[in-house]
């Protein structure tokens, strides 16, 4: 395996002759020089300071910095430092800086900018002034004293006045450099973990923060996306069906005032079909968020599935109402589960089961079809385990060959009741709401009712 770091590196045997001596240089070189650049930035602001001008960007000075050596520590460290910063909740610039100036990270990227325009650069600076200055400079013995022609000053004490001396001072250097390179590693290693411990994320912290922020703007997004669907319901129910139920009613009064004949078949066929587009279109609108599921919650939703699957279903649920996304997520996985049994299984029955415990729903569908479903097959399944992954589900299928299928489906939520409220049935979406919030019912078979 590949050293990931200079410490890495210095086991191996073939350490000099690899690249790792160079990083390890290129690390403490552009140390030294971006910890000077720092440190006059930092006296200028200082100056500024005195008229709180440069305060603000003093205090703010260690953002660009820890971005920079962030990107820096690739040179020794392969392995990903993340920045640690939040993302404002609010845009503008007064509430980005009310974030970072409550930050951990961001004063601790302070502290280092700090460190580095203070203690670090000129560690930097001295570390490779020894580590490679020094043999370089006496593997130049030789060209100095070809330069003077008389004796050459090695290193400002050692003086050099013959040829062996020199070549014998060149020797001396190429031994230096590659001792010298192990130490050298070594700081630039030293140097990197002290880097990542003070400018990358903290495991516990910032780490933990970001993912729940991933979290809650994932949930965001699937509450936004719930809420386009029933829009477009709402809009297709309130006008394209309107519009379409005047239609169809105006072409049966032109079919009844027609005179027999050519002009009265067209009417009837033109009815005929605006009466399918419209029964197309109110399926459609099922589809998309059923008025059930909405009034009455994932219990009656799924018992309407049931009545209206092709095979018959035996229903065993008790829920209490649920956040609106698990809902339409439970009722989803119900619908698509009822389709694959009722085109791909060959089975004579199927049966639901669903409950809430433990903070956790979990629905069970199962039928004595032919199995060995296959997720990969195009029947769905794929799609309907992202999008319960999405709320943090998971979605199991044991399915071997020869039946029985069990799909089951399980995501973590809170009730928003405390008790589910039993009934004996769902109620359709024309008709009064049932008493409750839920449905309680004991197994029973919802036979087809002639509808997909």
């Amino acid at each position: 395996m590949e050293p990931r770091t200079p410490w890495q590196a210095l086991t191996r045997p073939r350490f000099v002759l690899g690249p790792w001596p160079w990083r390890a240089v290129a690390y403490l070189v552009t140390g030294a020089l971006l910890g000077a650049a720092v440190c006059a930035v930092f006296l200028l602001l200082g100056l500024f300071s005195l008229f709180l001008v440069g305060l603000p960007p003093l205090l703010l000075s260690g953002l660009a910095l820890g971005g920079i050596e962030r990107r820096r520590l690739r040179l020794v460290d392969p392995d990903p430092a993340p920045d640690p910063h939040r993302v404002p909740t609010a845009p503008g610039p007064a509430a980005w800086l009310r974030l970072r100036a409550g930050e951990q990270a961001t004063w601790r990227e302070l502290a280092y900018a700090l460190l580095l325009a203070t203690v670090l650069w000129p560690l930097d600076l001295l570390a490779v002034a020894v580590g490679v200055g020094l043999p370089v400079t006496l593997l130049g013995a030789p060209v100095q004293l070809a330069v003077d022609g008389h004796e050459a000053k090695v290193v400002k004490a050692y003086l050099v006045t013959s040829y062996p001396e020199a070549f014998a001072a060149a020797l001396l250097g190429a031994l230096l450099l590659v001792a010298l390179a192990y130490p050298l590693a070594a700081v630039a290693g030293a140097r990197a973990a002290l880097a990542r411990a003070l400018l990358a994320p903290r495991e516990t912290g910032e780490r933990g923060g970001r993912i729940g922020e991933v979290i809650a703007s994932r949930a965001r997004l699937v509450d936004a996306f719930e809420a386009e669907r029933r829009r477009i319901e709402r809009d297709l129910h309130d006008g394209a069906q309107q519009r379409l139920v005047a239609l169809t009613m105006t072409l049966g009064l032109a079919r009844l005032d027609a005179p027999p004949g050519p002009l009265a078949e067209q009417l009837a066929k033109a009815h005929t079909e605006a009466g399918r587009v419209l029964t197309e279109l109110r399926e459609l609108i099922h589809g998309i968020h059923p008025q059930v599921l909405a009034d009455y919650g994932l219990g009656p939703a799924l018992a309407d599935a049931a009545d209206r699957s092709a095979v018959p279903v035996t229903l065993d649920v008790e829920l209490p109402r649920l956040p609106v996304s698990v809902e339409s997520a439970g009722y989803f996985a119900g619908c698509e589960a009822l389709a694959n049994i009722g085109k791909h299984s060959g089975a004579s029955r199927a049966g639901i089961r669903a409950r809430h415990a433990g903070g956790v729903l979990r629905i069970d569908i199962e039928d004595d079809g032919r199995g060995a479903a296959d997720p990969a097959g195009g029947t769905g399944l794929t799609g309907l385990a992202d999008r319960i992954a999405v709320l943090d589900g998971t979605l199991a299928i044991m399915s071997p060959p020869g039946g029985p299928t069990l799909l089951r489906v399980e995501i973590p939520c809170p009730a928003l009741t405390d008790s589910p409220a039993p009934t004996d049935s769902p109620a359709p979406t024309d008709r009064p709401a049932p008493t409750g919030s839920s449905v309680s019912s004991s197994p029973r078979t919802a036979s087809s009712s002639g509808k997909d």
